[in-house]
């Protein structure tokens, strides 16, 4: 689902109104201007079903800049495009148009020179902020002119900006510039001709007195920045003692700069060597640091502290800069297909990574995510190890990676493997996480009704990693216990018996007409549900993306709907 925390569709037709009902989103049905006015300040972004001329009309008296105004995205009355109108990167109406033209099977339209021309958006790269003359150096991207890039941290720049640099760089000095700094440039502000990246090296940790006001906080970080000659944009992360975490002042700091919190307790900041180590911060808190230890452990192995303490009346800050960024890996589960069915956790992280790795038709399930500054690493079917191995390895290296699946990441798919491989000392220190998604079993029974709700057992039917003994003595288990049985992987071209063998073993504990839920392809193309019996299941209609739901001797059939009751009485 969308990233955009309010978005309102606005829609005029009877037409119109039936193309809005189908998203998923805040809808309002006729006065766009009054609607449009109203709502201009507290939406994220708008998705007009209406002509693309009436739009623009529209919202031309409310644009500011894009750094501030909505996305807005216009749909035809027919439902055939979608047209990102304003806001394509900054305000993401790029992304929302593909995530619209995928809820509606519409055309995306995006006319951004950078996407249409697969030129990286420098505002956009993944890991990175971009300050300065934004138009002109992508002006000098896009004709391919000569660009000098000033590299004062060896920090890695994605592949595809790199890769296009490659043609064009300039060794001499040239009128454009791409420089790649925390610093404050020594000109002042950014110039005509030059870009600043501002990779999050910086780590500031801060130390408080129980009395510390938010102000103080701030200030007291904004003074060191000027002191060190850095950058804001480069803050990546704030660090203090694990008693400090939620302190007001500390909570001000990471609101401003929009910064994760790394807390470590005494014993771990005091093994610290700093500097400037305290005796009477000892006998208060247990170790001799706070701000230096604390911004020196967040910022990893090889960190250097470039700001050393400064001790005010009620906050001690220090700033540490980081040997290279820290690698992560999402495991993202990208649910069972539709765009519908994916959680705005997951979009986020693949909109995030710098690398995505994953079966190719997992990269085309998000394709409508990614951009041209991403670098794509598809899979053939198979080949599962190689695939946690890479996305482990650039997450090693300091690359910020998602891993993507289908369903869920952690139910038949990639987050064991990588969990178990994470675990050990190659790649100590690569932060990973797993971003859960809908699975096909939930999706299919939503399809069929509520068949899962009460007890309930998932089985794979694939024999291919499991011996089929295993699944079977499964099967009979769940038979037994008269459990509802959810069934993964029931047959393929190659695997044809084992579904009549389960079946059969069923039969042997439920009677015939236990209600038997089919469906194939749940939340994607060619869709079909089919609700029927354990005797009468045809096994020769399932195949390797049907998901069966077997019922319990509970379960039964209301209104076409398949039921199992929990037992509420009211």
């Amino acid at each position: 689902m969308s990233e955009h925390k309010k978005v309102v569709t606005i829609s005029v037709s009877e037409p119109g109104r039936r193309i809005a009902q189908r998203l998923p989103y805040e809808h309002v049905h006729g006065h766009p201007a009054a609607t449009l006015s109203a709502r201009w300040g507290d939406a994220d972004a708008f998705v007009m079903v209406l002509a693309l001329g009436a739009t623009v009309r529209l919202v031309a008296p409310l644009l500011a800049d894009k750094a501030s105004d909505p996305a807005v995205v216009c749909v035809d009355d027919a439902g055939a495009f979608a047209i990102s109108v304003c806001g394509g990167h900054v305000g993401g109406a790029n992304a929302l148009a593909h995530e619209v033209a995928r809820l509606l099977g519409a055309e995306p339209v995006i006319t951004t020179a950078t996407d249409r021309l697969e030129v990286p958006a420098l505002d956009q790269l993944v890991g990175l902020s971009a300050q300065g003359d934004l138009a002109g150096v992508t002006a000098a991207l896009l004709a391919e002119e000569p660009i000098e890039i000033e590299r004062e941290l060896d920090w890695p720049l994605p592949t595809a900006l790199t890769d296009h640099l490659g043609r064009t760089w300039s060794s001499g000095r040239a009128s454009t510039r791409i420089v790649v700094s925390d610093r404050k440039l020594p000109e002042g502000p950014v110039g005509k001709g030059v870009v600043a990246l501002r990779p999050p090296s910086l780590v500031v940790g801060v130390g408080t007195t129980s009395d510390a006001s938010e102000n103080d906080a701030c200030d007291a970080v904004t003074a060191a920045l000027s002191a060190g000659g850095l950058s804001p944009l480069s803050l990546g992360a704030l660090a203090t003692i694990d008693r400090r975490a939620d302190h007001p002042a500390v909570a001000a700091v990471a609101r401003r700069w929009r910064l994760a919190v790394h807390t470590f307790d005494a014993d771990r900041l005091d093994a610290i060597a700093v500097p400037t180590p305290s005796d009477v911060v000892a006998r208060a808190v247990g170790t001799h640091s706070v701000a230096e230890a604390a911004a020196l452990a967040a910022a990893g192995p090889g960190a250097e502290l470039v700001v050393p303490k400064s001790v005010g009346d009620r906050v001690t800050v220090a700033i540490a800069r980081r040997a290279g960024p820290p690698g992560s890996l999402s495991i993202v589960g990208l649910g069972p297909g539709s765009v519908a069915h994916r959680t705005a956790q997951a979009a986020r992280a693949v909109r995030h990574a710098e690398v995505v790795v994953g079966l190719d038709s997992y990269v085309t399930q998000c394709e409508d995510l990614l951009t041209p500054a991403q670098d794509v690493r598809p899979f053939p079917i198979g080949a599962e190890i190689e695939r946690v191995r890479l996305a482990l390895d650039l997450a090693a290296g300091g690359r910020r990676v998602a891993l993507v699946c289908s369903g869920d990441a952690g139910v038949y798919a990639m987050a064991s493997p990588a969990l178990e491989l994470a675990g050990s000392p190659r790649y100590r220190g690569v932060e990973v996480s797993v971003v859960p998604g809908v699975t096909a079993g939930l999706a299919a029974a939503a399809l069929l009704g509520a068949p899962l709700g009460h007890d309930h057992l998932v089985v794979s039917l694939s024999d291919l990693l499991t011996p089929w003994e295993l699944i079977e003595a499964r099967v009979r288990a769940a038979a037994e216990s008269d459990l509802v049985l959810v069934v993964y992987n029931p047959r393929s071209p190659r695997r044809t018996w084992q579904i009549e063998k389960a079946r059969s073993v069923l039969l042997e504990h439920r009677s015939a007409g236990t209600p038997v839920g089919v469906v194939t392809d749940a939340a994607r193309a060619g869709e079909r549900v089919v609700l029927t019996t354990l005797g009468e299941l045809d096994c020769d209609s399932v195949n390797m993306t049907t998901c069966l739901v077997i019922g319990s001797s509970t379960t039964r059939v209301v209104s076409g709907r398949m039921v199992t009751p929990r037992g509420y009485s009211g």
